[in-house]
């Protein structure tokens, strides 16, 4: 069996090759390479994707946070709630901003910020919520918008790992990045859509939002030179906009890929001792952005798959509550007692739309033999 990589964007650029290099040369034809009308067309399709909502195209993930808390006037010195387990983009845009991060803990078995810890740390202080969507799972939507009306905070979903995946209650789909004040997205090329280098959007249902968020990531501007607000820099170049035009029809083919690369993870795996699967919703859709499971011994684990050319990840190995570049002056966090505890026991394994069953029965027969 040859090295199985983490993730194989060659295989899937070969599928699409055709749709691909024909996006590309169009726009070189064209000759415009920043906005223009494959951006446009991308954001009409993309918003038709999303049942409507307005899509406001940047130049990556972490851009699209920091827009989205422009967007909502946010004040240095609010304070924003953010999950203690996830990437530190949550977080870094929070305190770029001159905002307060305050971390809550995770639920264990989700990997998703704990509702109930969201209540534990709110205080006069508290604007916003930022829920993130970790690894294709959505957060408990339901609760924590509730949580949210209750004291009159705004959501931001950081949906950067979860484009396409579903939040189920009460015969209710709706969809990730679409039920708070404002979703953003990443099309980082390992992403569920991604580009080939970096990409972003903010999706909202507030036409005054997106039309706010728009001059923002413009310069501030409606009009060129003239600047009716402080914005920044952050547009999705014409190329990275043909190459996602390209890949967003089958957007749907490649996370029901993953799904069915998941479910033989699952059913190969099931019961096998030290090792606890991922949670899948009762209701809605897990896209598997990442396959994390949890080892009691993750070293033994690790180094079973990386003798046999398999690899592995780790997201993520410090909570973001212990991380320095985080912490604010005078300001007292929870334990996150969960999240530390993930960041010690989680590994994640190949998962990507072209990884094959032979593959994934190998890494599956590694683990039962070596572990």
């Amino acid at each position: 069996m040859s090295a199985i990589p983490m993730n194989d964007l060659l295989l899937q650029y070969e599928r699409y090759k055709a749709d691909i290099d024909a996006q590309i040369n169009e726009v070189l034809a064209s000759g415009h390479f920043i906005g223009g009308a494959k951006v446009q067309k991308f954001e009409v399709e993309l918003s038709q994707y999303l049942s409507g909502h307005h899509v406001v195209s940047c130049g990556n993930g972490t851009d699209a946070l920091q827009i989205a808390l422009m967007c909502l006037e946010l004040q240095p010195g609010d304070e924003v709630i953010i999950p203690a387990f996830t990437f530190g983009a949550t977080a870094e845009t929070v305190k770029l901003m001159g905002l307060t991060p305050v971390f809550a803990d995770v639920d264990p078995f989700t990997y998703n910020i704990d509702p109930d810890s969201i209540k534990q740390v709110i205080t006069e202080h508290t604007r916003c919520i930022i829920p993130v969507h970790l690894f294709g799972l959505c957060a408990n939507m339901d609760q924590i918008m509730t949580i949210a009306r209750q004291y009159n905070l705004f959501v931001i979903e950081d949906t950067a790992q979860a484009l396409g995946s579903m939040y189920e209650e009460n015969d209710d789909p709706r969809q990730a990045g679409c039920m708070g004040d404002i979703g953003t997205l990443s099309f980082f090329p390992s992403k569920n859509l991604g580009c080939y280098g970096d990409g972003g959007a903010i999706v909202t249902s507030n036409e005054t939002y997106a039309e706010k968020c728009r001059m923002i990531k413009n310069h501030g501007t409606r009009k060129k030179y003239y600047h009716e607000m402080v914005g920044i820099n952050s547009r999705l170049d014409a190329i990275q906009a043909g190459i996602l035009l390209a890949k967003l029809p089958h957007l749907e083919h490649d996370i029901e890929a993953r799904i069915k690369a998941a479910d033989l993870y699952d059913t190969l795996l099931k019961d096998t001792a030290g090792i606890l699967l991922p949670t899948k919703p009762i209701r809605g859709r897990h896209t598997f952005h990442q396959y994390t499971v949890q080892s009691e011994d993750r070293s033994a684990l690790i180094a079973a798959l990386t003798a046999a050319d398999i690899a592995t990840a780790i997201y993520y190995p410090a909570g973001l509550h212990t991380q320095p570049a985080f912490q604010t002056h005078g300001k007292e966090q929870i334990s996150c007692d969960a999240a530390t505890q993930l960041t010690k026991i989680v590994v994640s394994l190949p998962i990507y739309p072209d990884i094959c069953a032979e593959q994934i029965e190998f890494i599956c027969q590694t683990i039962k033999k070596g572990y």
